[in-house]
């Protein structure tokens, strides 16, 4: 594959940590002053744009958020626009059209659930499943279709999600992450939407994006690399690529954030595991000085408060070894 690459000497620099965080979370005002964080992403998936001007306004409201803030903004990741009861096989509605040769396996909850998907109509919106699930699916949810006759059409942001980033551009917003991006296009038409000089965050999430990685991506002062593990690991064929894949992308950016599944295991109890801390130091090694959690552990205050000290204990013995 194009994204498998001899890697140089690491980086070496001050290890960081980003969160997932909403304003409207009783914990975040909490670590929107927390000196062992970086900074903090909130991640536009699930939220409209009536909920997007109510968590903007509490951002107004606060004093003392000395942390930068990083709106996620969605592209081309296929997401459920609408679910259509019936008891008999899933129907739902997603916001890109697609065309791919039926049947075909889908993936849901992050590889966790199975379907097959028996035809796509609507002009390629509208998808009817053989069957269905064993988990409901809800409008919101991400979904994931790996076979090579996926095509992705449409623009890469929908109207709402057009609506989300003029909104948060007139708010003041300077710090972007961009999902699903793959290819120069995608990163040109969105500096476009909020300004070239604003800071962009790239996130490499399937083979089409490793393949931008290896073939096109030039770095640049304002823009950096996020390997995001959530969707990548799901996205790649087999899972073992995904060491290739990160290697790739901590060598084309030095700057580059590992996201997500880190840290796993303190939702099961407050030590975490030795597989756990030995990831940690695999990513420091290979260069990685920029990491995020994922929404599962910072929604609850108290998994977060322990992976934070976690995290920082980590880095106290890691940095001075």
């Amino acid at each position: 594959m194009l994204w498998f690459i001899k890697r140089k000497k690491p980086f070496r620099k001050q290890i960081d940590l980003m969160v997932t965080l909403w304003p409207s979370f009783p914990h975040f005002p909490r670590f929107s002053q927390d000196e062992r964080l970086w900074g903090i992403r909130l991640n536009s998936a699930m939220i409209s744009k009536f909920e997007l001007d109510s968590e903007l306004k509490i951002i107004s409201s606060l004093d003392g958020v000395t942390l930068p803030l990083y709106f996620d903004i969605k592209g081309r990741q296929l997401r459920v626009t609408e679910v259509h009861p019936n008891e008999d096989y899933l129907d739902i509605t997603l916001n890109h059209p697609i065309e791919v040769n039926t049947p075909v396996v889908v993936l849901f909850k992050a590889g966790e659930d199975v379907a097959i998907l028996d035809k796509v109509v609507e002009d390629g919106n509208r998808l009817i499943f053989d069957g269905g699930p064993k988990m409901m699916v809800r409008s919101g949810e991400s979904l994931y279709i790996r076979d090579e006759t996926l095509r992705v059409g449409g623009d890469q942001f929908t109207p709402q999600e057009k609506e989300k980033i003029e909104t948060v551009r007139k708010f003041g917003f300077r710090r972007y992450c961009l999902s699903y991006v793959e290819n120069q296009r995608d990163v040109d038409e969105f500096l476009e939407l909020v300004g070239r000089d604003c800071e962009v965050m790239l996130k490499i999430e399937n083979v089409n994006g490793l393949h931008y990685v290896a073939r096109d991506f030039k770095k640049k002062p304002n823009v950096s690399l996020i390997a995001a593990r959530g969707d990548l690991y799901v996205e790649i064929k087999k899972p073992h690529d995904i060491i290739a894949a990160m290697r790739l992308i901590i060598e084309k950016d030095s700057e580059a954030c590992a996201g997500s599944r880190l840290l796993l295991s303190v939702i099961e109890g407050p030590v975490p595991s030795c597989a756990d801390f030995s990831e940690l130091a695999w990513l420091c090694d290979i260069g990685y000085r920029r990491l995020l959690l994922c929404d599962e552990i910072c929604l609850k205050e108290n998994l977060l408060s322990t992976a934070i000290a976690a995290f920082d204990e980590f880095r106290r013995t890691y940095s001075k070894n």
